[in-house]
């Protein structure tokens, strides 16, 4: 079972530039099927209960966005982990686009 996250009466705003998402060798990962390249980008997300920042993998074409630009997310899903006694949620989404008619901060 998949779980998402609606987006929609949600904030989101770049607060990191996309990077590589590396593997504990130091080497960009790549999604397993398909071979494309991963990447990390940190984001804010601000609703009516508060905000929290997450950071959000994307793989294929770097994420055209940058700090400070509010962004659409496409289907942001919630993986939940656990691992050697530790735990939490991975965030993980089709694209993040620049919200149509914004620009970012300077």
């Amino acid at each position: 079972m998949k779980l998402y996250v609606d987006t929609k009466a949600k904030q989101v705003t770049v607060s990191k530039d996309p990077e590589p998402k590396n593997d504990q060798n130091g080497n960009q990962r790549s999604e397993k099927g398909t071979g494309r390249l991963m990447w990390s980008t940190q984001v804010f997300v601000l609703d009516e209960t508060g905000g929290e920042v997450i950071t959000i993998t994307t793989a294929g074409e770097k994420p055209s966005v940058m700090v400070g630009q509010l962004i659409d997310v496409e289907q942001l899903e919630a993986i939940p982990w656990a691992t050697n006694g530790r735990n939490g949620v991975a965030f993980r989404a089709i694209s993040l686009k620049p919200k149509a008619g914004t620009s970012a901060a300077k």
